[in-house]
């Protein structure tokens, strides 16, 4: 297959089952949703469980890293290698504590800011230029408490929003694959930035 159609998926989290369903492991059930959805099934491989699809000609890896997030990097190093993918083919998803609950933005590149995993993979590949989807996870903590913070599970009043931006994450993704970042881009961004302008009406309104 041509190497421009194969694109690596990468779901930053902590495996460990005492992670699952954390804000840090946002990462884990994007990419998770997204192999469902595929139908398709992961398999314990070096560095990371792993999970293959084709859509519309293209070849997806999807991985979750078993490095711990913050040697992430080692997985992602491996994984291109191994599959032979152009690094602006990857899409990194990461939470994001400067975001609100669910919001997304996707971007072509930009630094890690004070997130492990992506600083682990910007040290390990020496470059911040591939592409990363965040996801908003919030900061409604107290001070100095921000790794409580990300390891602690969505209320029960954030899990719709949660949820309905995951499934979102996977129409992202393919749209990600198929007609690029730029385009993607375009329409997301910029459909999270109207989404937000009709929230706050309503909020205005409801006062």
């Amino acid at each position: 297959m041509d190497d421009n159609k194969k694109f690596l998926i990468v779901g930053l989290g902590n495996a460990e089952d005492k992670y699952a369903g954390t804000r840090h492991n946002i990462g884990f059930e994007v990419v998770s949703h997204l192999a469902k959805s595929f139908n398709a099934g992961f398999s314990s491989e070096r560095y990371a469980y792993a999970a293959h699809a084709a859509f519309k000609g293209r070849n997806l890896i999807m991985i979750m890293p078993t490095t711990y997030m913050n040697l992430s990097g080692n997985a992602v190093r491996y994984w291109l290698a191994l599959e032979q993918i152009q690094i602006e083919n990857m899409l990194v998803i990461s939470d994001d504590i400067d975001l609100p609950v669910g919001e997304l933005r996707l971007k072509p590149k930009g630094g890690g800011g004070s997130h492990n995993g992506l600083n682990h993979i910007i040290e390990t590949m020496c470059t911040t230029s591939f592409p990363r989807l965040r996801f908003g996870i919030g900061k409604d903590y107290a001070y100095g408490y921000q790794a409580e913070y990300v390891l602690s599970k969505f209320t029960s009043e954030e899990l719709p929003i949660v949820n309905e931006s995951i499934n979102t994450c996977t129409e992202l993704i393919k749209s990600f694959v198929t007609v690029g970042i730029e385009r993607t881009m375009n329409f997301y961004n910029t459909k999270a930035k109207e989404d937000n302008t009709e929230k706050k009406t309503d909020t205005a309104e409801q006062k």
